[in-house]
Order: C-alpha cells, then sequence, then structure tokens
C-alpha cells in the first residue's frame, strides 16, 4: 500500500507504521501527500489484519505545515480551486479522527500548520523533547480553519485563541502542558515509547475500541454538533479559501515565499 511519499510497514502483530515521506521539504503538506496518507488510512482501517496505526516522519521534522511550492501554487490558483484543496485537508483530518482502529503519532523535530493538526487529530500524541510547534497561518494572513476543530478540542478554546492570534512557537513543555500531546521522551526514545503505548493498545478488544472510539463522534467543543457534517466541513474550506484569495493572504503568502516581512508586520 505504500506510495512514494507515504511508506506503510505492517508487521505481525498488525502494527501499521505509516510514514510521511518527503524529508527534503520537512513532510510539508502538497495535494499529493494529503491523497496519498488519506487513502493509505482508509485501506488500513478497513483491514482486519490491522489493529493500530502509527504515524511518523521520516528526517529532521514530523511535518512542517504546506509545502512552500503548493503555496505558490495557491497563490495563482482561483477560490474554487483553494476551496477544494482545504476540502481535501478538512476529509484526511475527519478520517484519522474518525478511523476505527487506536491511532498514535509520533512527534519529532517540528511540527507546525497542519502537522499541528494532524497530531490533533489522532488519538495518543507522544514527542521528543526538542520538538517545537506552531499554528502559523495567522503570520501569512491566514487562518487555521480546517484542523481548527480538532486542535480546539486538544488544546481548549483559551489556548487555541492564544497560538492562533499570535502564531508564535512553542516548544514539548508548552504542547505537554496544554495536552496537545500526551507524554514528552528524550531524543531517540520514541520508538520505545510507541512500544509500550502498543502493547496496552494491542491488550484490549478491538471491537470495544471501536465501540470506545464512537463514544466521542467528532470535536464537539468547537462544532457544537454531534456529526461532523458535509455542510461544515464545506464552511471551514469556504472561511480558508477566501482568505488564501484575499488581498491580504496573497500578500502574506508572497512575502512568506520571498522570505520578507509582510506588508502590515512592523
Amino acid at each position: 500500500m505504500s506510495s512514494e511519499v507515504v511508506i506503510t510497514e505492517i508487521d505481525h502483530k498488525g502494527i501499521a507504521r505509516v510514514i510521511l515521506n518527503r524529508p527534503s521539504v520537512h513532510n510539508a503538506f502538497d495535494d499529493s501527500l494529503v491523497y496519498s496518507l488519506n487513502k493509505e488510512l482508509c485501506e488500513l482501517d478497513r483491514s482486519d489484519d490491522v489493529r493500530v496505526i502509527i504515524l511518523s516522519g521520516n528526517g529532521k521534522s514530523f511535518c512542517a505545515g504546506a509545502d512552500l511550492k503548493w503555496m505558490q501554487r495557491m497563490i495563482n490558483a482561483s477560490k474554487e480551486e483553494n476551496r477544494d484543496d482545504a476540502i481535501a485537508l478538512a476529509l484526511l483530518l475527519v478520517n484519522i479522527w474518525s478511523l476505527s482502529k487506536p491511532t498514535v503519532s509520533l512527534v519529532h523535530g517540528s511540527a507546525f500548520g497542519g502537522g499541528v493538526g494532524l497530531i490533533a487529530a489522532t488519538d495518543i500524541a507522544i514527542c521528543t523533547e526538542g520538538t517545537i510547534f506552531a499554528i502559523s497561518e495567522a503570520r501569512v494572513g491566514l487562518i487555521p480553519a480546517t484542523i481548527s476543530p480538532f486542535v480546539i478540542n486538544a488544546i481548549g478554546e483559551s489556548h487555541a485563541k492564544r497560538y492562533f492570534l499570535t502564531g508564535e512557537k512553542f516548544d514539548a513543555t508548552k504542547a505537554l502542558d496544554i495536552g496537545l500531546v500526551h507524554e514528552v521522551v528524550p531524543e531517540g526514545n520514541l520508538k520505545l515509547k510507541s512500544e509500550q503505548i502498543v502493547e496496552s493498545l494491542i491488550k484490549c478488544g478491538p471491537n470495544a475500541q471501536r465501540e470506545a472510539k464512537r463514544l466521542f463522534g467528532v470535536p464537539r467543543e468547537l462544532l457544537r454538533d454531534p456529526n461532523l457534517s458535509a455542510e461544515i466541513t464545506n464552511d471551514l474550506a469556504e472561511r480558508i479559501a477566501e482568505l488564501r484569495v484575499s488581498v491580504e493572504g496573497q500578500e502574506g503568502i508572497k512575502a512568506f515565499l520571498e522570505k520578507r516581512k509582510p506588508s502590515w508586520s512592523i
């Protein structure tokens, strides 16, 4: 089931390791990665041989958010194209949240933007001590629309509001404190900790785990609704698409790509 940008390994215990494989760009998202990751995860969820899904990143980082070349293409794309692009990411996150199998994210290096969304959408998150996080969309004149239900659910409205508005970076200790991750381990200990978590997971009944996950529905803190409907998903995508094609959004993305301050920065 592996693709060029996503590597999947399944061991004899039914542990599926899904590895983001764009190390040269710190596993940043583009349309190919979003599509391939979604496809891999859905296939794994349908397999009776898979018990647990572990998500990690190849190279120096877990996931650095949006790919620069992808962002460049989106500058010249229409609002409708931007909306379709945002829907694809939103559906990926909804699918991760809704998988019937337990999911674990192993985070190292950096996790920015959509990478934080991936973490928040998984069931259990572990990171190394040196990991750096940021929800930095506002720095380029955008909003974290598609990841917002999952991030708000994970860290709460108060912390989410701060990091949505400031775009500032925060470390592993803060990520643990606000609830984005469940444990912080020394560098090099992710594999050991993941094995301990997996041992606990496979001791539990798969049907019980499936039903336990259904108790949570979707993130309700933001949505106030027991189901993430197509209408809500489309609304989130519409919001980010509108900003991407706005004057401010275009200026922010161009400034980021050109490595300069945006016009509003003092």
